[in-house]
């Protein structure tokens, strides 16, 4: 659902002590991707699609604290090119530029008009055309 809040990000000083946390009080699970530097973290169970099961929920991430401080709310886009060039024109800027998630999609994040960090989703148009698409995918969205 394009404009829909699909994802989140949570930056850590040390990932595996914020794992341990989210872990022990939440009950999260994660999916470490060490080539990436990140954590998947599941906080609700996923359908036979690879969407969340409980309707309104969303699953998201944990990753090392840099130039990102402060937790990111991601929000899905038909077209994230688009959706930069809208940014801009209304007094956002780029943060980091559009990068392809191999084999799910394109992910980019921006300041709003108030300096606030936000990311954005884009998914991959699956093999068989955008008919094929499963949309509602946590992350893809």
């Amino acid at each position: 659902m394009a404009g829909g809040v699909v994802h989140f990000e949570i930056p850590a000083d040390d990932e595996d002590r914020a794992r341990e946390f989210y872990s022990s009080v939440f009950g999260w699970g994660f999916q470490v991707m060490p080539e990436m530097e990140y954590s998947l973290a599941m906080t609700t169970p996923m359908d036979e699609h690879g969407r969340p099961a409980v309707t309104g929920s969303i699953n998201g991430g944990l990753f090392r604290r840099g130039e990102l401080t402060a937790p990111v709310v991601t929000i899905d886009v038909d077209d994230i090119d688009a959706a930069l060039e809208q940014i801009a024109a209304g007094g956002g800027s780029v943060v980091r530029a559009k990068m392809e998630v191999p084999g799910m999609g394109w992910n980019a994040y921006f300041k709003d008009s108030e300096g606030n960090v936000v990311g954005l989703w884009q998914n991959a148009v699956p093999e068989g055309g955008a008919a094929a698409a499963n949309p509602g995918n946590d992350i893809g969205a």
